[in-house]
């Protein structure tokens, strides 16, 4: 055991220490490294949470890239079919870190009942669809099977779902206009029947997405069966899509463009890149009133321990030495306060996770409760972090201890 380590060991176990002038004041500073550390983790871990959560909705809906005919003019209602006879699907070979490629239609319609009508987003999906993350989302009821023969199952949203008054078992005649037809001309029908009720918290998507079997969709357009409105491309990392995108979109013919969903829907993802900005925010004004306190903390266990100090350098101990036993006192205040810290914060986190406590407004955030995500890679990197910071901010007012003169401090009352 080194000597500097030996001496700042005596110091934290000495009993005088509880009842000394500076114990309140070290408990403040652990108290403050301890809230800093709890509000550090909270924040990341909503923040991140917040950030999947609102991707994972969006990619559950439209998928990572989209790839359509440049004729569709981002209409909502599918114009121009693309054949499913390209070279990238089912699998497309020459991008890597693509997870999945899907083909799918819509078709605006409009679903009325005896006393309320509601105009709706017609998505049709085939046997290729993956749910993923939509299974989630179902609240009542279960998926439609789309994989056998062609049948009138179909998934609406809560929103709709109450707005209408239907529910599972019931049906939904569905009124779909005829393609280049007289607008007098009597419209296509079809009566669905509701086997499932979602709830994805994006109003913007529950508010008119109901999923059918694309080959409603494929005979009203009198659509080849291999015929498709576009293909929806889903990656194994989401942090690539703007490269993946770009890879794709040179790998397609002239006729096909590929948009990612982040260029799709800019508004919400230019949002979610605030929340990078805001937790740095916050860590850094967390970290700097941690420092300050444990300063503050080291400042009056350098004062209280004077005589130490004087007799320390009598004996021939370096300024260095001696700043070192102080560094390893403040670092194990810090140590404890991180510990606590961790505690709690993860503690309070898988509450949250289990239990839903915190809500929010899905109409402002997207989610109807404060989703967190917890990784042992941004708790390490926040402890490591700070231990580093506050152990650079203590060097400065350590460094009184070379301007006490020995003389002085042994005679120091």
């Amino acid at each position: 055991m080194n000597f500097e380590f030996f001496i700042a060991k005596r110091l934290i176990k000495g009993k005088e220490r509880k009842s000394s002038i500076s114990a309140p004041i070290i408990k403040i500073a652990i108290a403050a490294i301890t809230i800093g550390m709890v509000m550090m983790i909270i924040t990341v871990a909503t923040g991140i949470g917040l950030q999947r959560k609102i991707r994972e909705k969006v990619a559950a809906f439209e998928g990572h890239v989209i790839i359509s005919s440049f004729d569709n003019n981002s209409s909502v209602e599918t114009l121009v079919p693309i054949s499913k006879a390209q070279d990238f699907y089912p699998e497309f070979k020459s991008v890597k870190g693509i997870r999945h490629i899907q083909g799918v239609a819509t078709k605006a319609g409009l679903i009325r009942t005896e006393e309320d009508f509601e105009g709706v987003v017609v998505k049709g999906v085939g046997a290729d669809y993956q749910w993923g993350d939509f299974g989630d989302y179902v609240i009542e009821g279960r998926l439609p099977n789309f994989s056998d023969d062609l049948n009138p199952e179909i998934i609406i949203s809560d929103y709709i779902s109450k707005r209408l008054q239907l529910g599972v078992g019931d049906k939904a005649i569905t009124f779909f206009l005829k393609k280049n037809s007289n607008p007098k001309s009597r419209p296509n029908t079809r009566a669905f029947e509701i086997v499932g009720v979602y709830n994805s918290g994006m109003q913007e998507f529950d508010r008119s997405f109901v999923i059918a079997d694309i080959r409603h969709i494929q005979l009203m357009n009198k659509w080849e069966e291999n015929e498709v409105g576009r293909f929806e491309v889903l990656l194994e990392d989401f942090d690539k899509i703007e490269k993946k995108g770009n890879e794709i979109y040179k790998k397609l013919p002239s006729t096909l463009d590929a948009q990612t969903i982040a260029q799709k829907y800019g508004t919400i993802f230019e949002w979610l890149k605030l929340f990078d900005l805001n937790i740095i925010g916050i860590i850094g004004i967390i970290i700097l009133v941690a420092g300050i306190n444990m300063i503050t903390a080291l400042l009056v266990l350098i004062l209280e321990r004077v005589s130490l100090i004087g007799i320390l350098k009598a004996l021939g101990s370096s300024d260095w030495s001696i700043r070192k036993v102080f560094l390893y006192n403040a670092s194990y205040l810090i140590l404890v306060g991180l510990l606590l810290g961790n505690v709690l914060g993860i503690g309070l986190l898988y509450v949250q996770q289990h239990y839903g406590i915190i809500t929010l407004n899905p109409d402002t955030y997207y989610v109807d409760k404060a989703p967190v995500y917890i990784s042992t890679g941004y708790i390490i990197l926040l402890n490591l972090g700070t231990m580093l910071l506050c152990m650079l901010m203590l060097l400065i007012p350590s460094f009184i201890v070379s301007k006490i003169s020995p003389v002085k401090a042994i005679r120091f009352q």
